[in-house]
């Protein structure tokens, strides 16, 4: 019989240092999410606004699929409403990684009522509701 740091080492997932998939570098596991997402980003000139779909969330962060191109390293506003939520959700989000159209989001700077949110969110997806 194994004991409980055996057990615990064998099934542990250390974070992947290759960066050539996003994936495996999260923290949190990632749900399916199908919802409409505004972005907006200040870049000068004039700020960039674009729409999109997201196509997964998790209580760091999402990914979005958009309109247009953003690039790695600018700081968006997210606009959504999450499931279980009634009024749009705003957020800061980091823009950690692009393939084509496709975006993924770290969420900078939440309240407590907004990582709650996120939280409850999580758990009715992984429940598949």
């Amino acid at each position: 019989m194994r004991s409980a740091v055996e057990f615990l080492k064998r099934d542990a997932e250390p974070m992947s240092t290759d960066r050539s998939d996003p994936k495996k570098l999260r923290r949190y596991p990632r749900y399916s999410l199908d919802v409409r997402v505004s972005v907006r980003v200040f870049r000068p000139g004039a700020p960039i606004e674009l729409w999109g779909r997201s196509i997964e969330l998790g209580q760091d962060g999402i990914g979005v699929t958009l309109t247009g191109q953003l690039e790695a390293g600018e700081v968006a506003t997210l606009e959504l409403t999450l499931p279980g939520g009634t009024t749009p959700l705003k957020l800061r989000g980091l823009v950690r990684y692009r393939d084509g159209l496709r975006h993924g989001f770290e969420f900078l700077a939440r309240d407590t009522a907004q990582q709650e949110l996120i939280q409850r969110s999580c758990e009715l997806l992984s429940l598949g509701q």
